[in-house]
């Protein structure tokens, strides 16, 4: 690595981590003006609120990584532009796009840091929900919906209570084909059972075998062991978004699908984790050509830079997710537009740029 290339890095670095280490502070005081009323409704303790806030702080620096991103190369960018020292690096033989290749390369490994904090954060928000109390109940109870298993069956169910684990006036079917007997059970009832699943009560189980002959068994207990969710995982409301997993939000939409519901929010927010993330590397690639578009202003100009650059991206962000929750656009596309649209222009100001 050249000298060159190392004060680029260190400069960039400074800038981000102190960035980073600041800005949170202002999501903690924006969500105290926010729901400080709340927490004394609560009767939470300072100790109480304090801890619960200090295990937001891994969302917060997640939230902050682009933006510190930004700030970081346009004030090194512009800062190197000002003080000619870019105009020194051409004279030598560097051309900018060299000059600029350590800032992707740590843009790179901090989208690598962004995300593995996506695994970090809803772990921590869980915990914090927890001392914070902001956790709300949800309903517990179903009637009148059906439900597709992960091995093709239809469940059509009555009534489903998830405090006690129960179904009532439970039908399962499964049609037949050319290689599987077709199924049909109806039970008066189900419980959970933490040991060996759903159990159906009073009933009858009826098989179409693929001969054309059929089997009818009364039972009053039957093992049903391809439902592996549990109650509360097939209510209609989830977890929210900010407290699951990739994989976790993958299930949950899973569910919600099989179950006839609409599952395009949390499948937005599923290529999201995956998508912000990687703005870090996109923005220091947009940011980089655009912070020496302008040889003139200090401090205020990169500041206008970055919030301006910000402002377009969190509008692009909210209006790409709302054309995929509505089903406009596929989930995938919609946490990508924002991406794809910067990193566009950036390649277009990194061609315009002079070398």
């Amino acid at each position: 690595m050249r000298i060159l290339d190392r004060l680029v890095v260190k400069n960039f670095l400074v800038l981000f981590c102190l960035f980073l280490l600041c800005a949170p502070a202002l999501f903690v005081l924006g969500d105290l003006a926010e729901h400080l009323d709340d927490y004394i409704d609560r009767g939470l303790s300072l100790q109480e609120v304090t801890l619960g806030l200090a295990y937001l702080y891994p969302l917060f620096i997640q939230w902050c990584f682009p933006i510190a991103a930004l700030l970081g190369t346009v004030f090194t960018v512009h800062r190197m532009t000002m003080h000619r020292e870019i105009v020194a690096a051409k004279a030598g033989g560097i051309s900018f796009h060299r000059l600029i290749a350590p800032l992707l390369l740590a843009g790179v490994m901090l989208t690598g840091v962004a995300l593995a904090l996506t695994e970090v954060v809803p772990r921590t928000n869980k915990i914090s929900a927890q001392i914070l109390r902001s956790e709300t109940p949800g309903r517990s109870w179903r009637s009148d919906f059906v439900y597709r298993s992960e091995e093709g069956l239809s469940w059509q169910v009555n009534r489903l209570t998830a405090s006690d684990g129960r179904m009532t006036d439970v039908v399962i079917e499964r049609p037949r084909t050319k290689d599987a007997y077709g199924l049909h059970v109806i039970a008066d009832g189900a419980r959970f059972d933490e040991d060996e699943g759903w159990l159906l009560a009073q009933g009858f189980l009826r098989t179409l075998n693929t001969d054309s002959t059929e089997m009818v068994i009364e039972f009053d207990r039957l093992v049903m062991a391809d439902l592996v969710e549990r109650p509360e995982e097939l209510l209609e409301v989830p977890p929210e978004p900010e407290e699951m997993t990739y994989a976790e939000i993958n299930h949950m939409a899973g569910i919600i699908q099989r179950t006839g519901g609409n599952a395009n929010e949390l499948l937005v927010k599923r290529e999201q984790k995956i998508s912000i993330p990687v703005t870090t590397l996109i923005i220091i690639l947009f940011g980089a050509p655009l912070a020496t578009s302008s040889k003139r202003g200090g401090a205020a100009f990169g500041i206008g830079l970055s919030l301006a650059t910000v402002l377009v991206f969190m509008m692009l962000l909210r209006v790409a997710g709302a054309l995929g929750e509505a089903g406009a656009v596929s989930p995938l596309a919609a946490a990508w537009i924002p991406n794809v649209a910067f990193a566009a222009a950036g390649i277009a100001l990194m061609i315009r740029v002079r070398t």
